[in-house]
């Protein structure tokens, strides 16, 4: 029987036996990733994989492959179906690369008080439920399933001390770079949730495994864990229906927190193991937002403070310890290389910072490797330097397409995908300010979250109007999400604040609130 192969990826060395399906299908039950930001329907252009062994034994190039500017052995991963193959079929992934994923975080100061506990030999949670023998440890496993990345973090739960951590790339981006195109694959195929749960789960499974090879034996000492994740990502991970975030209202099903066995969610830790996914917001600002919402302390302060995570759906929240108001916009997709003719997710090669002096262009790439395209930190420092230099208009318009490199360029088109994504997030912004009743004036911090705020340039992004004009009030807290799932980790106490601020929260729609949003997403896309 012949075999399909993925060389560049440890799993994929071994095959799989073909079958009637395309390469992406393929590559999904390999459990291996090839990015597909339109879920497997020829739009995006994005799975480009080129076939070194096999070429015969696929389809002719679709309609739809025609549309982009593929190689003489490259196919789109989506529309190459492999047909009575005779031999192997040897696949080479383009967008293959080893990415940047934030996973350092604030450092929090909580009281150690978590939900299990050792008394005498025995392992006890607060229920009263004897959780087995004192083996030596009693670990937590802290849990941020990100759109596009997954991080994770052991903690001591006696010490509070950190064991390790690690990160990887959210496998279901196979499936779709967005949460619409996940929401539509468990909703245009049976089995499609249990699909998708399975393939995030494996992969935090698969990261545990591979910090017991450095660590030693960690696992069984896993007694607790919390996921975090937006509305559409912590229901994936515990199996619940999102098809009502796919439709109007755009509202979850289940808000409320979540707690299960681990046996039962399918992860690999104790057994007898607690899984807990606190509350959602509403509509799709979810669990990590209320994450980094513990993470930044907003919901103890007097003073009003703002949170604002960019990542591929957005975040902003305004408030203090009475009152907090949030809203949610899709914002990254541009920003993480979707729709950018040149732009690349975080990964070695891409360009993280720009500078133009007197038209020369000098960059920085992550791991000082060749230049593979520009992920989001350079496409912010580039519109910014752009307009700085003269060269595009404050009306975001430049003469012609604007060339970093012999091979990477930025074109009108480019610009105009970025402006958009910017101006949701600015106006969302600016729109929960007014809302609150506070001008910018009166917001004493501007907490950054996550990979895409903490690595930006603060003076860029205000320039180009990504963020208020208010350096100096500006605070990185990196990985906020990853922090506030460790705090309700190491502190029950933080977990019942989770429970209980989450009655202050609201959540609004400004899409749906203002009767003119569109005409004022346009006033918010020039300069």
């Amino acid at each position: 029987m012949a075999k399909i192969f993925f060389p560049q990826y440890k799993k994929g060395r071994e095959g799989i036996e073909t079958f009637e399906g395309t390469i992406l299908e393929h590559a999904q039950k390999l459990g291996v990733e090839i990015a597909s930001e339109c879920g497997g329907l020829g739009k995006c252009g994005r799975c480009i994989v080129r076939i070194d062994r096999g070429t015969q034994y696929l389809n002719r190039k679709t309609e739809l492959e025609k549309k982009f500017p593929l190689g003489g052995e490259e196919r789109l991963a989506c529309q190459a179906r492999i047909i009575e193959p005779e031999a192997d079929i040897h696949v080479f992934i383009k967008a293959f690369g080893k990415y940047s994923i934030l996973s350092e975080s604030m450092q929090t100061r909580v009281e150690v008080e978590p939900s299990v506990y050792k008394k005498g030999n025995r392992v006890l949670h607060r229920s009263g439920e004897d959780m087995g023998k004192y083996e030596g440890k009693i670990l937590g496993l802290a849990i941020d399933v990100g759109t596009t990345t997954l991080v994770m973090q052991v903690v001591n739960l006696e010490d509070g001390r950190t064991i390790g951590t690690l990160s990887c790339m959210n496998p279901q981006i196979s499936y779709g770079n967005d949460v619409i195109s996940r929401i539509g694959h468990t909703m245009a195929h049976r089995g499609g949730l249990e699909e998708l749960r399975r393939v995030v789960v494996e992969a935090v499974n698969s990261s545990l495994e591979e910090m017991e090879r450095e660590k030693g034996e960690l696992r069984k000492f896993i007694y607790d864990a919390v996921a975090v994740g937006n509305s559409t990502m912590r229901n994936i991970f515990f199996n619940q229906n999102v098809s009502s975030l796919g439709v109007i209202p755009f509202e979850p099903a289940n808000c409320k927190s979540i707690s299960k066995k681990a046996r039962d969610v399918g992860l690999a830790i104790n057994p007898v193991g607690n899984v807990y996914g606190p509350p959602l917001i509403g509509g799709h600002a979810g669990a990590d937002a209320l994450a980094d919402i513990l993470a930044s302390g907003m919901h103890r302060d007097n003073g009003i403070v703002m949170v604002i995570d960019i990542g591929t759906n957005g975040e902003v929240a305004v408030g203090n310890k009475d009152r907090i108001m949030t809203a949610s916009c899709a914002a990254g997709g541009a920003y993480e290389g979707a729709t950018i003719k040149c732009g690349v997710g975080a990964i070695e090669g891409a360009i993280k910072n720009v500078w133009i002096t007197e038209g020369k262009v000098d960059y920085e790439t992550i791991g000082g490797k060749r230049a593979v395209g520009v992920c989001g930190s350079g496409l912010i420092d580039l519109l910014a330097e752009l307009l700085r230099s003269g060269i595009m208009t404050k009306k975001a318009r430049i003469e012609s397409e604007f060339l970093i490199n012999e091979r990477i360029s930025i074109t009108q088109q480019d610009i105009y995908q970025l402006i958009t994504a910017k101006a949701g997030l600015r106006l969302d912004q600016d729109l929960l300010m007014d809302y609150y009743g506070v001008g910018l004036e009166e917001i004493e911090k501007i907490y950054l979250a996550g990979g895409f705020g903490n690595f930006i340039n603060a003076e860029s992004a205000i320039s180009i109007g990504l963020l208020p004009g208010a350096g100096e009030k500006v605070v990185k807290i990196g990985n906020g999400a990853l922090a506030g799932a460790r705090e309700m980790i190491l502190s029950r106490k933080m977990r019942m604040e989770a429970e209980d601020v989450i009655d202050k929260i609201e959540h609004v729609k400004p899409n749906e609130r203002e009767p003119d949003f569109a005409y004022m997403v346009a006033e918010k896309m020039y300069f």
